[in-house]
């Protein structure tokens, strides 16, 4: 008898690995540019590609890094023709990350006519001192020049990037960031509190006592944010992203994601929320991690052997991890907290076979006792203050 065919994968994350200098405050596997490994990456990215492609029908696709715009015309258009051969084209949304000092007219052309239709830009701050302490390599500048560029190239739905509680900002600096940065219009706004990891240069600093935490400024830059992205329309769906429900009327064409469904609003990050959810994907290039029903794989955290593997005919993956249903569950019901929605209890036994009220009751009930959660009769979820915890909360459902 034939085994039932499995339903292919709708996401598809592909991670670029390339940056013009490595941020001060950047965990992620990123390293500087160089020609002949950037078109060797290209290369075994798209025999990656070719490998999973009968298993992909992607509905979102994201391209992060490191900076994806980085890549040039042409290396571009080896990925995206691939993509084409493939039958990888057409996602409902498909976004791609971009650093406002790699922004160009001709190659914002080039992603909107394969399908690209959501460009992420990494802003982080609009105070050149800070730009310059985070190490981007960008100015405030070229964040509007940037900006005029996409949607002059017809980018109908663009979310800006921000950053706040970094060292020497002030609430009155972080107010202006945040003015300046909604002022734009953007259909979507992401902002991340600083976070020290090992192994970064802020973290060294930190721990040289050139600095300090502040952490009653950090929750009221948090408050901060929230009430001036509601007052400029854009509405809060997970703790550091707020989006709006339709089109605005300072650009004259914007398509909202309409197959998201309530609570989220219209412009929500459907692939993100396919993480927080629990659902699963393809992660490709060097330290992608792939979620593909049920088992966790993770590449090689090393360009070099990430292509070299592939060269040989073999995927890059370096761990396969396979967590035990009720661990799972714990962690799906862990990242699913993140968002305002929290988790309809129907939806969450639908998702992971078990009972949000049964096997996390104590935990629930805690939550609820500190004032950071609401318990419903339908769902679970976090309050507004509990969201600005929510790590800590989400700690306590994982098994």
């Amino acid at each position: 008898m034939l085994a039932p065919r499995l339903d292919p994968i709708q996401s598809l994350y592909v991670h670029v690995p390339f940056c013009a200098q490595k941020c001060a405050y950047c965990a992620f596997f990123s390293e500087a540019a160089s020609g002949e490994l950037v078109n060797r990456y290209v290369s075994a990215l798209t025999r990656e590609m070719e490998m999973v492609a009968s298993d992909l029908k992607p509905r979102t696709i994201f391209f992060g890094g490191g900076t994806p715009s980085l890549l040039n015309l042409r290396q571009w258009e080896q990925i995206l023709s691939t993509m084409d051969r493939l039958g990888l084209l057409g996602a409902a949304e498909w976004t791609v990350e971009c650093n406002p000092a790699t922004v160009s007219a001709d190659k914002a052309r080039l992603l909107l006519d394969h399908g690209v239709n959501r460009i992420s830009m990494g802003v982080q701050s609009l105070d050149e001192a800070l730009l310059d302490r985070l190490g981007r390599v960008h100015d405030r500048s070229m964040v509007f020049k940037s900006f005029d560029i996409l949607r002059a190239a017809g980018f109908a739905n663009v979310n800006v990037d921000l950053m706040f509680a970094i060292p020497g900002q002030t609430l009155e600096v972080w107010r202006a960031t945040l003015a300046e940065a909604l002022a734009l219009g953007s259909e979507h706004l992401s902002s991340y509190e600083v976070i020290y990891e090992d192994d970064t240069p802020l973290f060294a600093q930190l721990q040289a006592g050139e600095f300090s935490v502040d952490e009653d400024l950090a929750c009221a830059m948090y408050v901060e944010l929230v009430e001036q992205a509601e007052a400029a329309g854009l509405r809060q769906y997970e703790v550091a992203n707020f989006a709006r429900d339709q089109k605005t009327s300072n650009t004259e064409h914007r398509t909202p994601n309409t197959e998201c469904t309530e609570p989220n609003p219209a412009f929500a990050c459907r692939h993100n929320i396919n993480y927080w959810r629990g659902g699963s994907f393809y992660g490709l290039g060097p330290s992608a991690t792939s979620y593909v029903r049920g088992v966790r794989t993770r590449n090689w955290s090393n360009t070099q052997l990430y292509c070299e593997q592939l060269e040989q005919g073999r995927r890059a993956i370096e761990s396969r991890e396979e967590l035990p249903p009720l661990a799972r569950a714990g962690e799906t019901a862990a990242f699913g907290l993140r968002l305002v929605a929290g988790w309809p209890f129907d939806e969450f036994a639908q998702t992971t076979g078990h009972d949000l009220r049964r096997e996390w009751r104590q935990e629930m009930n805690e939550l609820t006792a500190r004032g950071w959660a609401r318990l419903a009769p339908e769902r679970f979820q976090l309050t507004r203050e509990g969201l600005r915890f929510a790590d800590a909360a989400a700690e306590m459902f994982l098994r």
